[in-house]
């Protein structure tokens, strides 16, 4: 690049970054000048090509991860489709279904036996996978979603349909998979609400507050419901009859997905505030008496509603500037903030018991990449490209993508998360898709 050059990418990022994001999302002369400044930004494509570096090596979670989870693929995969070879992802999904226990139920992810070197009280074993061991958060109620969501983005990037036929202990791929539904409608769904419930945990998060270790549904857990878990559902079911639009299925699917948006906007949409609740709680709260728990705005929970579609446009207007404000009161980096306020200290016992700690108000890239994806999808460009910036920043700086990030931004956790990579790659896709159609029709 000439200096000349040099010299015009700099104005139209300035330029760009100065237009105002409602102009930009109805002038065509701005939609332009943003445009341009995305294509021209250095930093997009050295983080976009850092990602996928880092997607190379393999499907474990990241550095200090082993294992391979089912939710951090799913967010992960299209950018591996594109730096590893099909047939070794099309295994490690059919390695899942392999793990898949008798009662349908599903593992959060799996290691061979040989690499399973932490203590777990409860391993989960298979016949149909003999080297290996699973293992599962039981406070959360996203792994069966999650790998719905994961062998759909399998399916129409590579148009293998023939998966759903694989035979695996003599049961087909697409019959585990009613049998996945079958076991949430049996043991995670409260009749009263019509909803999906888990263990009380922050937003998204795997960890509840009353004991150390936290992720294993115990004595100490308290029934909740919220809108991750089932933003989470609605989306596995709209892939479901997207990747089988022909199945025997498609109108119990096309039925549950209407009642469950119906019933997450009726009981978690919060109109007067225009936020969603953190929790229902229909046997008993672990909230302490006077912390007001519908004071936390839950970020990463709201992007996964905004991507079920539970959302109209000048909703997602109005979530994303209360992030943004939430990011400012705060002080913390980026809306991939977990949650503000956060909970209260002691609040978690062990590592979230102060607050901006892990799920309980620190920042995950691994989230905030999806609003990001939310942002640009639904029109909000401008927004989108401002608000990737301290997340592209931070990955410059570190020449890494960390779990999430502290207080002042300290890097904490894996140093190289390959959630936060994928969801950031394709951020970067996404916009610059965007950007080169724009270019593109100008001409």
């Amino acid at each position: 690049m000439n200096r000349h050059s040099i010299f015009f990418s700099l104005i139209l990022l300035l330029l760009g970054a100065r237009l105002p994001a409602q102009q930009v999302k109805h002038d065509p002369k701005a939609q332009l000048a943003l445009a341009k400044t995305i294509v021209a930004d250095q930093k997009l494509k050295y983080v976009d090509s850092l990602a996928r570096e880092i997607i190379k090596e393999g499907f474990n979670a990241g550095s200090g991860y082993s294992q391979i989870w089912a939710r951090d693929l799913n967010t992960f995969i299209e950018t591996a489709l594109e730096e590893r070879s099909q047939s070794d992802i099309r295994g490690a999904i059919l390695l899942f279904f392999q793990m898949q226990q008798p009662n349908g139920e599903m593992v959060d992810g799996y290691v061979l036996k040989k690499d399973f070197t932490w203590h777990d009280d409860t391993p989960y074993y298979s016949k149909n996978a003999p080297d290996h061991v699973g293992f599962k958060n039981t406070v959360e109620t996203d792994q069966e979603t999650s790998l719905i969501q994961l062998l759909g983005k399998y399916i129409r990037t590579t148009k293998d349909y023939g998966i759903l036929d694989e035979s695996i202990g003599g049961i087909s791929v697409k019959e585990r998979i009613q049998l996945m539904l079958d076991y949430l409608k049996k043991e995670r769904f409260n009749q009263k609400y019509q909803l999906l419930w888990g263990a009380m945990t922050a937003d998204w998060g795997d960890v509840q507050p009353n004991d150390s270790f936290g992720c294993d549904w115990n004595e100490l857990s308290n029934e909740a419901i919220d809108i991750y878990d089932n933003a989470m559902f609605i989306i596995a079911l709209q892939t479901l009859i997207d990747i089988q639009p022909k199945s025997p299925y498609v109108s119990t699917w096309k039925a549950l997905k209407k009642d469950i948006k119906t019933n997450s906007r009726r009981h978690l949409w919060d109109k007067k505030k225009q936020k969603f609740i953190p929790h229902i709680y229909p046997k008993t709260s672990p909230i302490p008496k006077g912390f007001d728990e519908n004071t936390i705005h839950y970020h990463g929970g709201t992007a996964i509603a905004i991507e079920a579609g539970l959302l109209t446009p000048s909703e997602i207007e109005t979530v994303n500037k209360q992030m943004k404000e939430n990011v400012r009161l705060s002080g913390m980096p980026s809306i991939g903030l977990t949650l503000y306020p956060t909970y209260p200290i002691g609040f978690f016992v062990g590592g979230m018991a102060q607050p901006y700690q892990y799920q309980n108000g620190g920042d995950w890239t691994w989230f905030g990449g999806r609003m990001i994806q939310q942002l640009i999808l639904n029109g909000f460009y401008q927004e989108a490209y401002e608000e990737i910036q301290p997340m592209i920043d931070r990955v410059v700086k570190n020449k890494g993508f960390y779990e999430w990030y502290g207080q002042n931004n300290v890097p904490s956790g894996s140093g190289k998360f390959k959630g936060s990579a994928g969801v950031l790659s394709k951020a970067i896709t996404l916009m610059e898709n965007w950007a080169e159609t724009t270019l593109e029709k100008s001409h």
